[in-house]
């Protein structure tokens, strides 16, 4: 380095650490000081490479104006509720009961069982699975979404939000599709806790001159996540898109009114709503199936 010193003074290390990665990728070579007398933080360089430098950091500090690198997202931070295992242990417990004569066929979703009055299984069919890939797919990733979804919104309104969607989302497969078909699973479930997921910075508007950047990427990461696993050839993508459509018509309402949401006696009222919409379509579908 030449003998010639000049000092740039830093608000904090962090700074001083930002500002050397800055000027290195310049070719501009400093060293990061602490003064002994105040215990200031400072970048130490020849005094020819000052001007080049300083010009380097003032474009630095304009292109970043109002784009921290660090912000947050939730008050109360990330949260995951743990409850989500006791559905995963629901949809194995609804699978192996599959293997009782009649069980399935009672609940799956067919659509022209559903013209002529069998609404139940509307419900019965997003606690069905396929084969044990597709119980494994849906418990592995709505594991993961509903627990974070039931972490925002409180566990009994997730669960309930979540659960309403993946029905909306057979309804609108039943009411959309040109052909009859059947169809089973938790997929339009598991994407409504997606929904839901994507919409949670909507509780932002209007509390901070970031909020439609935040809602803004929150909706386009949902939208992508939702293309890589809910559109695969294989997939009931009506019943998919429904499902992420109405986690995001729901979770707006939910987010823009936080204290309801979190209060303990809409959750406890939310999980026994939810209770009763697994127990009265199943008692109808069994039922049905055996007094046809």
């Amino acid at each position: 380095m030449d003998s010639v010193l000049a000092r740039i003074p830093a608000r904090s290390r962090q700074q001083a650490m930002d500002w050397s990665l800055l000027l290195a990728s310049q070719e501009i070579e400093v060293t990061i000081t602490r003064s002994e007398e105040d215990g200031s933080w400072g970048l130490l360089l020849a005094e020819t490479d000052m001007p080049r430098a300083l010009g380097s950091i003032r474009q630095y500090q304009f292109e970043n104006r109002g784009w921290p690198w660090q912000q947050a997202v939730s008050e109360r931070g990330v949260l995951f509720d743990w409850a989500s295992l006791a559905w995963v242990a629901l949809i194995v417990l609804f699978y192996f009961l599959e293997g009782q004569g009649g069980f399935r066929a009672a609940g799956y979703m067919d659509t022209a069982a559903v013209t002529h009055g069998q609404w139940w299984r509307l419900f019965a069919a997003v606690w069905l699975h396929a084969d044990v890939g597709h119980l494994a797919s849906n418990a592995c990733f709505g594991f993961i979404l509903l627990g974070f979804a039931m972490g925002v919104y409180g566990t009994g309104t997730g669960l309930l939000a979540s659960y309403l969607a993946g029905v909306i989302g057979n309804v609108a497969s039943w009411w959309l599709s040109s052909m009859p078909h059947i169809s089973l699973g938790a997929s339009g479930m598991v994407m409504g806790s997606l929904g839901l997921l994507t919409v949670q910075s909507v509780s932002w508007w209007r509390r901070t001159r970031h909020a439609l950047r935040l809602i803004l990427l929150g909706i386009f990461g949902g939208v992508m996540l939702f293309v890589l696993t809910g559109t695969s050839p294989e997939a009931d993508v009506l019943a998919h898109l429904g499902g992420f459509v109405s986690g995001v018509t729901l979770g707006i309402p939910l987010s823009l009114t936080p204290g309801i949401a979190g209060k303990s006696w809409v959750n406890l009222g939310s999980g026994l709503i939810f209770a009763v919409l697994v127990i009265l379509p199943w008692w109808l579908a069994l039922n049905h199936a055996m007094c046809p």
